[in-house]
């Protein structure tokens, strides 16, 4: 199993970050929402989405790269082909790295649920 978080496993163009947010199921947890939608490829990718109003550059890049990087080592646990977009909630700036993956790991295990009762 490949770990690297290769460019295809990324949402990037702003199209794709608008349907979803359109189009998609939202869960949240106090520290992040997140909003996912079925895609028709064959990987489920990641956009990640930090406002100014979270912090500094510093804090906005460490949580970018917290996320970025519970999703790397994880993904492979995720049944199904989705694109999920993942809002930090200004909270997020006071998490260190081990409560961000607790939380993290809630979002997903919700956006599971979710997707298993409405397939």
């Amino acid at each position: 199993m490949r770990y690297r978080l290769e460019k295809a496993n990324r949402i990037l163009k702003r199209s794709d970050f608008l349907r979803i947010s359109k189009c998609g199921a939202r869960v949240h947890n106090r520290d992040f929402l997140a909003v996912f939608y079925p895609n028709r490829l064959s990987c489920t990718r990641l956009g990640i989405t930090v406002t100014k109003k979270v912090g500094n550059s510093v804090i906005r890049n460490r949580i970018k790269r917290l996320v970025r990087e519970y999703f790397r080592l994880n993904r492979q646990n995720l049944p199904g082909y989705r694109d999920i977009n993942v809002i930090a909630k200004s909270s997020a700036a006071k998490l260190g790295s081990d409560q961000a993956f607790v939380s993290l790991k809630d979002i997903f295990k919700k956006i599971d649920k979710k997707q298993a009762k409405h397939p």
